[in-house]
């Protein structure tokens, strides 16, 4: 057969297509029923972890980790069964993977990033943290980012190089925190009596712990108040609770027994020129 001047033999074109079109069509078969084993053998893994309580820090890691590897090893198999030349794909591969590693070394550094927050272990999942700017509980950690929950459900991903290299702050690490305040109150009122009514709403809350004991004292004559200052003790989990008792029920207190809390005033004197 002849096709623009080119002789091509039908018996080979038919025969090449067979040869290599049969590879395709099982190289295909084999990605897509490989694809399918690695998934189930994912789930089947992370089963495994979650039944013998592996920390759930660990979990997602592992599992993004062992999925990735095992894709890339499918498909190097299927590539090899199809009769590529793994020395020269390799050889290519190298030469690309240094083009991609310098596009990628934010991605890299993530990477990196992911396994020093496991070996360190600077917090958990669970753990409530400060970092990057921002606020939350700590849903996942995973390859390349961790996941936040802030306070007001917002989903967070911080990228992991820039957090295991920036200060953060752990506030579950320890199971217990100070909670402190200032309370002002007016010139002309009782010290004293403003110390009693502080203490009498601390015995109140049976989340105050008792050991350490709370410090009540004055810190500062301030412009238009005297300031007491007032540290409490509670477990880290009720930090939020105990501060908004005493935030309100100190005030209402006050104002019930006439302690005054004075704010910002200005007098303005008018002067009338005849």
């Amino acid at each position: 057969m002849e096709i623009f001047g080119y002789s091509f033999d039908v018996e080979n074109i038919q025969e090449m297509i067979l040869q290599y079109g049969t590879k395709l069509l099982i190289g295909l078969l084999i990605l897509v029923v490989g694809l399918w084993i690695v998934s189930t053998m994912v789930k089947g893994f992370k089963r495994v972890l979650m039944a013998r309580n592996v920390d759930p820090t660990l979990v997602p890691f592992l599992v993004s980790l062992i999925a990735t590897t095992l894709k890339v090893l499918l498909v190097i198999s299927v590539i090899t069964y199809m009769g590529v030349n793994m020395t020269s794909f390799i050889a290519v591969l190298g030469a690309a993977g240094l083009a991609i590693g310098m596009a990628l070394s934010g991605t890299l550094q993530n990477f990196a990033g992911g396994v020093i927050l496991l070996i360190l272990r600077p917090f958990k999942v669970g753990d409530f943290i400060e970092a990057q700017g921002y606020m939350g509980v700590v849903k996942e950690i995973q390859i390349f980012n961790t996941i936040l929950t802030t306070p007001d459900n917002k989903t967070v991903i911080i990228p992991n190089g820039g957090l295991s290299t920036g200060a953060m702050t752990n506030f579950s690490s320890q199971a217990t925190r100070r909670v402190d305040f200032t309370f002002g109150i007016g010139y002309g009122d009782d010290i004293d009596k403003a110390r009693d009514i502080i203490k009498e709403v601390i015995s109140r809350n049976e989340k105050i712990l008792k050991d350490p004991e709370a410090f009540i004292g004055v810190v500062e004559h301030g412009d238009s108040s005297v300031n007491l200052v007032t540290r409490v003790w509670a477990n880290a989990a009720d930090y939020w609770d105990v501060y908004f008792f005493m935030m309100e029920f100190v005030k209402k207190e006050f104002d019930k027994q006439g302690v005054s809390i004075p704010f910002p005033q200005r007098d303005v004197h008018i002067i009338k020129e005849d």
